[in-house]
């Protein structure tokens, strides 16, 4: 069993911690987080670091209390350094651009797809095939480029579509003759 949960987060400077019952604030350079702990984990600030523990001695609780810590150091990861994702398009005529607001993709389709960007988001796009998605929250940059790369997924005969940078996309052998 992973022991992940017993290593206290240190806050680094310049990053303020505020623990008010089961609430975790996180202020930074970056911006503010806040993460609700659940009822069968206690959370302290003590030592300038924040400690996770269970309550009880149950499977739930054992469960809960590492996944708590993980997402606590996040906070600190996202209000310091942020969080980014890329995303590249391969395909003949398939492009990214910014429109003020929105992200408009030419994937192949008769229209193109226009992405509202969400609050606390911010998309760049280096070349007309890559995007990055960046942000505070994990959570949000993971569904931000997920919901992105819904529109065309990759396809394993040519490989055309929107991928992740760091994604392998298996290959298949067309049919023969």
């Amino acid at each position: 069993m992973s022991r992940v949960g017993k290593k206290p987060v240190t806050v680094p400077s310049g990053v303020t911690a505020t623990v008010e019952g089961q609430t975790v604030k996180m202020k930074g350079p970056k911006g503010q987080l806040q993460f609700v702990v659940h009822d069968d984990v206690d959370v302290k600030f003590e030592d300038g670091s924040v400690k996770v523990a269970p309550r009880h001695e149950t499977n739930r609780a054992q469960a809960l209390y590492g996944t708590a810590r993980a997402q606590i150091a996040n906070l600190v990861e996202g209000v310091t350094k942020g969080f980014e994702k890329k995303l590249e398009i391969t395909g003949v005529g398939y492009r990214a651009a910014l429109q003020g607001k929105k992200l408009q993709l030419a994937l192949g389709y008769s229209h193109d797809v226009l992405y509202d960007i969400p609050e606390g988001i911010t998309i760049t796009v280096p070349k007309p095939t890559e995007i990055n998605v960046a942000g505070i929250d994990p959570q949000k940059v993971g569904q931000v480029a997920a919901e992105i790369r819904d529109y065309r997924p990759p396809e394993p005969y040519k490989g055309k579509g929107v991928r992740y940078s760091d994604e392998f996309i298996f290959r298949k052998e067309g049919k023969k003759k």
